[in-house]
């Protein structure tokens, strides 16, 4: 597949898209067993070691994977960008503006989720997405919000107050594995108006090594992915090193 909509929105971006490694699977893979293999701070320091700009963790109320004191150990080891995901309860409230990361990016997910399945209805969450978001700000910590591609949910989202946004990008996954390239058309026009807005722009979901290039090089200003699942599958099959030097040379 080639870079049409690169080509035909004039979207082509030089600045590279940080890569932030989400080690949820990692705590997963450790959790399984009990004990502390795989040690989780020491991927992390791994990665981060192997070029990864950030590392990503999205701790549930239940800790089936994340546990909330990882969090806590992360802030003492992760010397790029830390960023925290996580519906916005009290309790992610609380460990947030204890460990203070570099960003927090809120997903509005379920508590018996197995993944995050949609972003925000900014519109009708407005007024506790603004609380929220003013509360994190205050501590220095920069905001993102997880939404779906809609133009009126960016436009809501600008209304929180909110540094950032992360465009859920599942239907783009499905569209282009198909060869589908028209999957990305939303995505341009969601980002062409965060560009207007003065929004930043990060991306997250089903984005692997198949489709990263061609999303990156359609989407103007995207500044961050943070890729998880996809990765640490790549990486059975080919190591941390070769796959994170893989998508750095796909989003430089």
């Amino acid at each position: 597949m080639g870079s049409y909509f690169c080509d035909k929105y004039n979207t082509n971006v030089l600045a590279m898209t940080k890569l932030s490694v989400n080690i949820n699977k990692i705590a997963t893979l450790r959790n399984s067993r009990g004990g502390n293999v795989p040690d989780l701070l020491k991927v992390a320091k791994d990665l981060e070691s192997l070029g990864a700009q950030g590392i990503t963790v999205h701790p549930r109320p239940d800790e089936r994977h994340i546990r909330y004191q990882d969090a806590r150990d992360l802030t003492q080891v992760v010397t790029t960008e830390f960023n925290i995901e996580g519906n916005p309860i009290q309790k992610f409230i609380d460990l947030v503006m204890e460990t203070k990361p570099t960003q927090v990016t809120l997903v509005p997910d379920a508590v018996d989720a197995i993944t995050s399945n949609a972003g925000w209805d900014t519109l009708k969450n407005k007024d506790f997405l603004t609380d929220v978001i003013a509360h994190f700000k205050s501590a220095g910590i920069r905001t993102s919000i997880f939404v779906d591609p809609v133009l009126e949910m960016i436009e809501g989202a600008k209304a929180t107050g909110t540094d950032r946004i992360e465009l859920y990008t599942e239907s783009f996954a499905e569209g282009y594995a198909v060869g589908n390239e028209e999957a990305i058309r939303p995505y341009v026009e969601s980002a062409l108006l965060a560009n207007e807005l003065n929004l930043g722009i990060n991306a997250g979901h089903d984005l692997s090594l198949k489709n990263i290039e061609f999303f990156k090089n359609s989407i103007p200003e995207l500044l961050e992915v943070s890729i998880g699942h996809a990765l640490m599958a790549e990486s059975l099959y080919l190591g941390f090193e070769t796959v994170i030097n893989s998508y750095l040379k796909k989003l430089a």
